[in-house]
């Protein structure tokens, strides 16, 4: 979705660095003009950054415009009609921000990780994919989950003012047998294959000799959990919140919760040493 993909790229682009955290940090001792993001040809020629680009331009890109093309209207959250709706800038735009965001992404994430601060480089992936699943479960006026869940203008129209649970799992049941869900499901087999595989392989490598490596499906299930559980899940109870409290005081409580979770030793914390990443989680930079 055009308004989710911005997130979404970002959350992928910085994916990709912390998986690389070791091997970027080989790459750029400590004290050198590198290591302190002072030497751009570092980044440039940086082989972690080629495969990152390549997935978001040959695959996230090129789906993104597919299914704006074919579903107008899902693509754009039910903002758009049809293609006379689409002023050409902004299919331009889109297309160009599905891969420029992965790569500030990547960027971001890249200078926290040569500051040793990895566990902060989590949390700014996380942050990005709790991004694209707040727009997605709440959006800009609460119905967000309705925008997704409808396969066209006129399906979204037909929810009810006040949807029960029941309402929504029935539209959502409907809407998984629509051409765009069996899209959607289509492009996954390929895209979620392509992005998964050389995280895990860049989490499982560039290790010190007697340290513990964990096992492919250990690494693939703290990678969705850390996207699922800590971004979707985030993104519902962020929503419940703005819900029942209204957007200030939601957001305030919705910070508090996200601060109790995400501290050293609690649930969001954990997860991130499934991924092998904690030792060192700081590293000294010199300034000489």
């Amino acid at each position: 979705m055009v308004q989710v993909d911005v997130f979404w790229s970002y959350g992928i682009g910085s994916g990709f660095a912390l998986a690389a955290a070791r091997q970027l940090q080989a790459r750029r001792p400590a004290g050198t003009p590198a290591a302190r993001g002072l030497d751009a040809s570092a980044f440039w020629t940086n082989p972690y950054l080629l495969a990152g680009t390549l997935y978001l331009a040959l695959l996230f890109a090129p789906s993104g415009i597919w299914l704006l093309w074919g579903f107008p209207d899902w693509e754009t959250m039910q903002v758009a009609r049809d293609h006379s709706a689409l002023p050409a800038w902004l299919v331009a735009g889109f297309a160009v921000t599905n891969i420029s965001q992965g790569v500030l992404g990547f960027w971001v994430t890249e200078r926290l990780v040569l500051r040793g601060r990895r566990y902060t480089a989590f949390l700014n992936m996380v942050l990005g994919y709790f991004g694209m699943f707040f727009i997605l479960v709440h959006g800009w006026d609460g119905r967000g989950y309705q925008r997704f869940f409808s396969a066209s203008r006129a399906v979204f129209g037909a929810w009810p003012a006040t949807p029960t649970a029941g309402d929504a799992l029935t539209r959502a049941g409907t809407w998984l047998t629509s051409p765009v869900a069996l899209t959607l499901a289509g492009m996954a087999v390929v895209i979620v294959p392509a992005l998964l595989v050389p995280m895990v392989s860049w989490l499982r490598s560039g290790r010190p000799a007697g340290d513990r490596v964990p096992g492919p499906v250990a690494l693939t299930g703290g990678i969705l959990a850390a996207i699922f559980g800590l971004g979707l899940g985030g993104a519902i109870v962020a929503s419940i919140l703005v819900h029942v409290l209204g957007w200030w005081l939601g957001a305030v409580a919705a910070v508090v919760a996200a601060w109790i979770l995400l501290r050293p030793g609690w649930p969001g914390h954990r997860l991130y040493r499934v991924l092998g990443l904690r030792p060192p989680d700081r590293i000294t930079v010199s300034t000489a």
